[in-house]
């Protein structure tokens, strides 16, 4: 009897659900959904992606989704002509598909899977997998590897903490974050510059968590809901008038 208890009790055990990382490793996922600290994201499908103009890209050609480039053109071309820039902002890393983000993840196997999440979020939980998320890269870099903290210190990255929210754009993992995430000053991800911006209510609905729960800093502000409260219609005063009683 105490046997088919038992093994009744490893049949109806809740499974621990597992996030499959590189070939024959895998990671717990929290309660909440995350792995390492990082938040699920799906593949956007190809049909909606388009490739950035070589000229705006370093390394390989950055591919986005068709929303977010007039607006990626636009915070561009601004920082172009800017004097205060001193230099040039470009696309290091756009989308990258879940496939592909495994193959980054698992180039650096002689570390644990904690150790590498640090800095590359395990496939199927990056923002990059979404198509509207991207590194930026500053050139000349003038010493400053791409994609390392140094990079908050450049003109070009204080522009952007000053101007890319006119763009729609937000930096997704600030200093301090309570995603406890690393601090990338360089990842920026676009949600439109208010959700009635073309393609906004799509990217807005698939940061919704992430906006809510860690905030972005800086980020695009919220938007805000004007409730017109229609003002009391008045109503005339009622004049009880006392009924006179006949005296008999």
């Amino acid at each position: 009897m105490l046997h088919r208890t038992l093994a009744l009790a490893l049949l109806f055990a809740p499974t621990i659900a597992e996030a499959q990382l590189c070939e024959g490793q895998s990671a717990a996922i929290a309660p909440d959904g995350r792995a390492f600290g990082h938040l699920p994201y799906g593949d956007a499908p190809e049909s909606e992606l388009v490739t950035l103009p070589s000229e705006y890209s370093v390394g390989n050609p950055c591919v986005v989704r068709a929303d977010i480039l007039p607006d990626l053109l636009r915070l561009f071309a601004a920082a172009q002509g800017d004097p205060s820039v001193m230099g040039q902002l470009r696309a290091l890393s756009c989308q990258r598909s879940i496939a592909r983000q495994r193959s980054v993840f698992c180039r650096g196997e002689t570390s644990s899977p904690a150790d590498r999440a640090i800095s590359v979020a395990p496939p199927g939980y990056s923002e990059h997998s979404t198509g509207y998320a991207l590194d930026f890269a500053v050139r000349p870099a003038n010493g400053c590897p791409d994609a390392e903290a140094c990079m908050a210190a450049t003109p070009a990255a204080r522009w952007l903490r000053l101007n890319a929210s006119r763009f729609g754009f937000e930096q997704s993992f600030p200093g301090g974050n309570k995603q406890h995430v690393k601090w990338e000053p360089w990842h920026w991800r676009w949600v439109g510059v208010s959700e009635s911006a073309p393609g906004a209510a799509k990217a807005r609905f698939v940061f919704a968590r992430a906006r809510r729960e860690y905030p972005a800093d800086p980020g695009v502000l919220p938007l805000v809901v004007k409730v017109t409260v229609q003002p009391p219609v008045p109503v005339a005063p009622v004049v009880v008038v006392p009924s006179k009683k006949k005296r008999r």
